[in-house]
């Protein structure tokens, strides 16, 4: 559990103990539904990290030759490999670094299948139904970049397509997975004896709080009762790290401005917390309530809660404390472990928060810090 830390300078914290109890229940779903659950590195990548990891699965998934060689070379194995686009300078390397690799188009297995001949092969399929809501997010919606439809595919596929790969999900419960698997089957399964595997993407959200493990462990049983020969695979990344840990913050300065009061941090929206202005949404803050901005006069504080970037709209608001803000003070910013220190970004020069992992037994490790030679090496 992490305590109150007197920490002065901003900092992901990844708690071990609630990690390691994410990738139990993980396991133990893996073992009863007959799958494997991979890591995607695009949610997750701390490398520090993998020690952890490996006791409790066997592989990753990678979308570009850095995640492929991070899967090789950090984790100790191939990686499960799909990009919408590989290219003539890559493609040998990454298939050096894999053991699946996953075309997103015919033409791009055309072009590249016999340089990989080494991988068990796939395509990446659209059943050109999702119910993601934010279109920034949804794989499937209408002119999508992703996948082959099913009225595209010949009827006999090339001998060397193992798998189809489909991914339609994003941070989606058990029974959006059961009514997703239902158009799946309907636009695919006839190809499916043809194939050894499939790989139903990320999304998954099964070790959130009120996420319906028995209905997931159902519809996965259930389908391999349909198709007993195809091995099925899952690749989440939030699920590996969902609810693992905080970024801490601190108050640098107060500005009013209309009767608007903003606390400035030494952290940024922009620069480590991307998702909240792309999706977006309101993270929790520890000790704080999120309330509209029309929300009557309250005697309570209220601030905007600001980046330290040049960027007018590095802000999110507004959050009522139970007390006034004062410069120092830490502002906390729960589970942002996943889809954080992989898209943080060095805009204005700013310096990404050290990274630490709390281990089991109290100890607050760093296991990485940033300076001027990060920025400037970027620039290169």
């Amino acid at each position: 559990m992490l305590k109150k830390m007197e920490l002065k300078t901003p900092i992901y914290i990844i708690e071990e103990e609630k990690l390691r109890r994410n990738l139990s229940l993980i396991r133990q779903i893996a073992e009863r539904t007959g799958s494997e659950f991979i890591l995607a590195f695009k949610a997750f990548a701390l490398w520090k990290t993998f020690p952890v990891f490996r006791e409790y699965i066997r592989s990753t998934t990678a979308s570009s030759l850095s995640e492929a060689k991070l899967a090789f070379q950090e984790f100790g194995s191939k990686a499960h490999t799909f990009s919408p686009a590989y290219t003539d300078e890559e493609i040998d390397e990454i298939v050096a670094c894999s053991s699946h690799l996953t075309f997103n188009s015919l033409s791009q297995y055309e072009r590249y299948h016999q340089r990989a001949s080494a991988c068990s092969l796939g395509l990446r399929v659209n059943p050109e139904y999702s119910e993601v809501g934010t279109l920034l997010y949804n794989p499937c919606a209408p002119g999508t970049r992703f996948g082959v439809t099913a009225d595209k595919l010949p009827e006999v596929l090339p001998e060397d397509i193992h798998g189809f790969h489909c991914h339609c999900h994003c941070e989606s419960g058990a029974d959006v997975f059961e009514r997703t698997l239902q158009h799946i089957e309907e636009k695919f399964s006839p190809w499916f004896p043809q194939l050894r595997w499939m790989n139903f993407g990320g999304g998954h959200l099964v070790t959130r709080k009120d996420y319906d493990v028995e209905l997931f462990v159902r519809t996965v049983q259930g389908f391999h009762e349909r198709y007993p020969h195809l091995k099925v695979i899952f690749e989440p990344g939030s699920a590996f790290a969902w609810q693992t840990g905080p970024l801490v913050s601190h108050v640098v300065d107060i500005v009013e401005d209309k009767g608007i009061k903003t606390a400035i941090l030494d952290v940024s929206f922009t620069c480590h917390m991307p998702d909240c202005l792309e999706m977006p949404y309101y993270p929790d803050v520890r000790g704080a309530q999120h309330i509209p901005e029309d929300t009557p006069y309250s005697t309570a504080p209220v601030y905007r809660l600001g980046g330290n970037s040049c960027l007018a709209g590095d802000f999110m608001a507004s959050w009522q404390f139970d007390h006034e803000l004062q410069v120092g003070d830490e502002v906390i910013f729960e589970d942002m472990i996943h889809y954080t220190t992989v898209k943080t970004n060095m805009f204005n020069g700013i310096s990404h928060p050290a990274i630490g992992m709390l281990h089991v037994d109290g100890r607050l490790e760093i296991l990485r810090q940033y300076d001027y030679e990060d920025y400037r090496n970027r620039m290169d």
